[in-house]
Formats: structure tokens, C-alpha cells, sequence
């Protein structure tokens, strides 16, 4: 007997699968390690009945899109989850992720948490000027809830940002009953204890399923596939705009003369930060050869 379904959870192993019929799980066939396949939570797959009742993972069907770290697959959008203290909001480790959802074609939304701490007012000019969409809560008031809820409903989405910034307190108050685990803030640290262990798909109520995942407190660009600063440029939606009306065709476009992409941040058209993040994201993986790149995507 073989059903398709949708993988929910992995955890030691073992992977549950929502199928038309009933959750099952199940471990994955032994040719998967040496296939260098890796089943993750998001991936649609087929599950066969064994002989003694058990179920296994037999296929993975074609993903639309894969993110390494967290390991899920087959996403409609990205929610940057960045609060306005506690940790303060780290605008590198945001542009990172809103690349890594672009280069992967998901959609990212920002979503400032903690407004009732700070005013948002100077970051949401930010990724307006990117054309990227915002929104600002606050769990505690219920405030900003309802444009996040539309926006996951009927989607597959993630929650990802660093750690202590109250993705699983958002989530709470979006989906209440889901109960899932806070944590507070480290003190010392300034930053948020690892609460969510492992990405799990929620099923929510008005249709699609919200991801939570782990908290970060750092970001390897080669575990995410941005190593390519030619393609750099499409993990920023605003400097790729601009960047086609660039007379170089090589341009890098950070620091020549007559750059198009530059001439337009100089005009306010592209954020400071923004330009400053993707050069900094540009030194970072310039060096790396083409080759290399290959050997670092799997």
C-alpha cells in the first residue's frame, strides 16, 4: 500500500507524514544517506506499508524550493521575524535571510516584533524603499496579528529569525492552542534561549501549516548556497531593479564609478543599510571559485 503525504516532523529518525488518510510515521529507506537525500519537514512524499505493518518513507517528490538550515522545503513565504529590543534588531542577519528567500523564489514578509518598545517607523522606510512587505506587532496587545494571519493562510511559511526575538510567542497569539514553548531572555547574553528544537509544521485552522524553527544567533553563508556573488544581487530585489540599468555588465556594484545601483542609493532610492548589508555580503564570498560552489551546494 503507498500514500503521498506531507512530511510535519523529523525528530531521531523519524519522520510524520500527514496523508489523506492519517498521520503515520515512519523512518526513511536506508538508500536516502547514500543518495545524499535528506528528508525534511515541508518535503511531499510517498510512504509504503511494510510487511509488518510498519510505514516507510519511499520518495521524495520534487521541491519547488529547500532551505538547508532550517531543513524545510517546498515554502510559499518567509516570515524575518526582527524584534525592536531585546535583542535589538540586527539589520545584517534580517537582508541575509530576506536574500535567502529571494535567490530561493519565497516570497519574505519582515515582521517587527516588540513595537510597544521601540517606534518601527525608520525600518519599515527601509524595506519600503526595497518593496518588500512589513508588518509590526505586538503579541502581548494583539497588535499587527490579524495582517500576519491573512498572510499565512491557505501557505506553507516559515518563521525564522534570530534567537529571543518571540517567533514562538507570535505564533501563539496567532494560532491559539498551538502552546508552544517560550523562553526568556538571557540577560547576559542579550539574546534568547534555543526554545524550538526542531522546524515542525502546524496545521492552521483558516487552511496551510506555519513552521516554527530554532532561533540563530549567526549565519554561514555557505550553508544557505550564497556563494555566488554573481547571483548575489537577486537576494536584493531593489539593487537588482536598479542594477539593469548599470552600463557595466560586470559591475559589482559597489564601488564603480557611474554604477547605476550606487547612483541610485546616493539618490535615496535604496536604503543605506541595505547597500552597506549587500556589500558586506559581496566581500564576504568573493573569493570563493566556481568550484568550489559546487562542492559547498548539497
Amino acid at each position: 500500500m503507498e500514500l503521498e503525504g506531507l512530511v510535519i516532523k523529523c525528530v531521531g529518525g523519524f519522520y510524520t507524514v500527514n496523508t489523506a488518510q492519517e498521520p503515520v510515521i515512519c523512518r526513511a529507506r536506508g538508500r536516502f544517506r547514500k543518495e545524499g537525500v535528506s528528508p525534511c519537514a515541508g518535503d511531499r512524499v510517498r510512504v509504503q506499508r511494510e510487511t509488518d505493518g510498519s510505514w516507510a518513507l519511499s520518495e521524495v517528490l520534487p521541491r519547488k524550493n529547500h532551505l538547508v538550515r532550517p531543513p524545510v522545503a517546498n515554502l510559499d513565504r518567509l516570515f524575518v521575524v526582527a524584534s525592536l529590543r531585546g535583542p535589538a534588531v540586527n539589520l545584517a542577519l534580517v537582508d541575509k535571510t530576506l536574500a535567502v528567500a529571494e535567490i530561493n523564489h519565497i516570497e519574505p514578509v519582515v515582521v517587527f516584533t516588540k513595537t510597544d518598545l521601540d517606534d518601527p517607523g525608520p525600518l519599515l522606510e527601509i524595506y519600503r524603499l526595497a518593496g518588500i512587505k512589513c508588518c509590526k506587532v505586538c503579541a502581548q496587545r494583539g497588535e499587527g496579528i490579524e495582517q500576519v494571519r491573512e498572510l499565512s493562510a491557505g501557505r506553507v511559511s516559515a518563521f525564522l529569525g534570530n534567537s529571543g526575538v518571540g517567533k514562538s510567542t507570535l505564533l501563539n497569539a496567532l494560532f491559539p492552542g498551538l502552546g508552544l514553548e517560550t523562553g526568556e531572555i538571557s540577560r547576559k547574553l542579550g539574546r534568547g534561549r534555543h526554545t524550538t528544537r526542531h522546524v515542525e509544521l502546524y496545521p492552521l485552522p483558516g487552511g496551510g501549516y506555519a513552521a516554527d524553527t530554532p532561533g540563530f544567533s549567526t549565519f554561514d553563508l555557505e550553508r544557505y548556497r550564497l556563494t555566488d556573488k554573481e547571483q548575489l544581487v537577486r537576494g536584493f530585489r531593489e539593487i537588482e531593479r536598479f542594477s539593469k540599468d548599470c552600463r557595466f555588465t560586470s559591475c559589482s556594484h559597489t564601488c564603480e564609478k557611474g554604477c547605476a545601483v550606487l547612483k541610485a542609493a546616493n539618490e535615496g532610492k535604496i536604503a543605506g543599510s541595505r547597500i552597506e548589508n549587500y556589500g558586506a555580503m559581496y566581500q564576504e564570498i568573493k573569493g570563493v571559485k566556481k568550484w568550489e560552489q559546487k562542492s559547498k551546494h548539497v
